[in-house]
C-alpha cells in the first residue's frame, strides 16, 4: 500500500494535518521517534518516503559516524528528516558542533533540556528546533528559548521520559500552547483514533516509537519484535531514581534482568559518590553509557533477556509486524473514519 496515494471520498483528515504537515515539511504530521540503534538510515529515509517525518537518534555515536548516518540519509531520501541529540550524552557538544559544518531542517532536543545558547546555535546552522516538554514548566522555558514546536511527551511513551501523563500534559500544554507553536503528541499514541482526537483537541501532528518498531522497515533484532508481539501494557515499567545525589532520568522499557542490571548500577555509583571516588557527571555518563549498551544488546544482538527492551506502554496494543506503507495508510483510514464517526454524532 502506498500512503502517499491514499484518499478518501470523504477527507476530513486533510485539513486538519495542515498546519503539523507544513512545519514538518511532509506529507503527514506523523513523526517516528529517534531510537537509538533503531533509528538508523534505512529506518528514517523509509519513514520519510511515506510521508511521514524521520528522525536520525544521535545518541551516544561518534561524531563521525553521525555524520556519515545524515549522508547516508539524505542519498535515500530526498525528503525533510531531523537529527535527534541527547543533551545528556558525552557526545553532545560534538554532534551540535558539527551541524554547523553540515546542518539538516531539523535539530531535535532530547534526554534532557537545552541551554538558551544551545538552542541559538541550532537555530544558528538554519535548522528549525524542536524539543521535548514533559511538564508545563519545561514548555514555558523551551518556547522562551526559541524552540519552533514542542514535543508533547508523556510518561507512557518509551526510553527516556518524564513523571507526567499524555492526559494531564494535554490539558496543561496542548491546551494552553496550541495556538502558539505547533504541538506534537507523544506517549501512548498507537492508532489512528487516537492521532484523530488528538488532532480534535489542537495537536499539529503525533510522535510514535513502538508502533514503528513493529514495522518490516525496522532492522532490529526478530527476538526483539518477538518480545513486543508478546508484552502487556504493564510490562513497559519506568526506572525509579534511588537518591537525589544521582539525578537519572526515568527509561521506560520491558522488565527483565536488564533493568534489574540498571539498579544494581544506581547503588554502586551511590557508593563511589558517596566515597569521592567518582564525580556527579561522570556517574550520569556511566548510566547513558549502561543504556546505550544495554540498548544495543537487545535491539541489535537479540539479548532481549540482559539487554534493554525500551518499550512505551502502548506495546500492549502492538499485535503484528507490518510493512510503513500499510501501517501508515491504516492509521490515516482509521482517523479518517474516526472524524466522520464525530461529524456524524455531532448530528
Amino acid at each position: 500500500m502506498n500512503p502517499l496515494e491514499w484518499k478518501s471520498d470523504n477527507d476530513l483528515l486533510t485539513p486538519m494535518f495542515t498546519r503539523g504537515a507544513e512545519f514538518l515539511g511532509s506529507r503527514y504530521p506523523i513523526i517516528c521517534g529517534a531510537m537509538t540503534w533503531v533509528s538508523e538510515p534505512k529506518l528514517v529515509s523509509a519513514v520519510c518516503n511515506n510521508g511521514c517525518f524521520g528522525c536520525i537518534a544521535g545518541g551516544n555515536a561518534p561524531t563521525d559516524i553521525l555524520a556519515a548516518q545524515i549522508e547516508e540519509t539524505r542519498k535515500l531520501t530526498a525528503n525533510n528528516f531531523g537529527v535527534n541529540l541527547i543533551t545528556i550524552a558525552p557526545s553532545y557538544q560534538s554532534h551540535l558542533d558539527m551541524l554547523k559544518d553540515a546542518p539538516v531542517p531539523y535539530i531535535i532536543f532530547a534526554g534532557s533540556f537545552p541551554k538558551e545558547k544551545e538552542v541559538a546555535a541550532a537555530k544558528a546552522t538554519g535548522a528549525k528546533v524542536m524539543c521535548f516538554a514533559s511538564t508545563i514548566s519545561i514548555a514555558d522555558r523551551m518556547i522562551r528559548f526559541g524552540a519552533d514546536a514542542i514535543i508533547l511527551e508523556g510518561s507512557e511513551a518509551g526510553g527516556h521520559i518524564g513523571h507526567v501523563s499524555s492526559m494531564i500534559l494535554i490539558q496543561q500544554l496542548l491546551f494552553k500552547y496550541a495556538d502558539t507553536v505547533p504541538i506534537f503528541v507523544a506517549g501512548g499514541v498507537a492508532t489512528g483514533k487516537m492521532m484523530a482526537h488528538l488532532m480534535l483537541m489542537g495537536a499539529a501532528g503525533v510522535q510514535m516509537g513502538t508502533r514503528f518498531v513493529m514495522t518490516e522497515e525496522c532492522s532490529v533484532h526478530p527476538n526483539f519484535k518477538n518480545v513486543f508481539l508478546k508484552a502487556n501494557a504493564r510490562d513497559a515499567m519506568s526506572t525509579p531514581q534511588y537518591d537525589s545525589k544521582l539525578p537519572v532520568v526515568a527509561v521506560r522499557a520491558l522488565k527483565n534482568k536488564g533493568m534489574q542490571k540498571f539498579g544494581a548500577l544506581q547503588l554502586r555509583l551511590l557508593r563511589e559518590l558517596e566515597a569521592g571516588t567518582i564525580h556527579r557527571q561522570q556517574a550520569q555518563e556511566e548510566v547513558e553509557r549502561f543504556w546505550v549498551g544495554a540498548l544495543r544488546k537487545a535491539a541489535v544482538d537479540g539479548d532481549v533477556d540482559g539487554g534493554s527492551l525500551m518499550a512505551g506502554q502502548a506495546v500492549g496494543l502492538m499485535d503484528s509486524i507490518m510493512p510503513i506503507g500499510e501501517m501508515v495508510c491504516e492509521l490515516l483510514t482509521d482517523a479518517n473514519n474516526e472524524l466522520i464517526a464525530v461529524k456524524n454524532k455531532l448530528g
